[in-house]
């Protein structure tokens, strides 16, 4: 069997998405691999968000 590395090495590259759960809200945090973030209540409206890249969001705007 294979152990899991404690730090696995983070994903880079052009298409690399992250969500984070702000904690102690219902709400999730998407972050673009252009560094565009915003925050959302809605999974479904996040994830139009991020695959519409870059249509829909713009780097200078939406940084929040």
């Amino acid at each position: 069997m294979t152990a899991i590395p404690a730090n696995p090495p983070m994903l880079v590259g052009d298409r690399v998405y992250r969500i984070h759960w702000v904690l102690g809200t219902d709400r999730l945090r998407a972050a673009c691999y252009c560094s565009a973030e915003r925050e959302f209540e809605d999974p479904v409206e996040l994830w139009d968000w991020l695959l519409g890249h870059p249509e829909g969001h713009d780097v200078r705007s939406d940084r929040r």
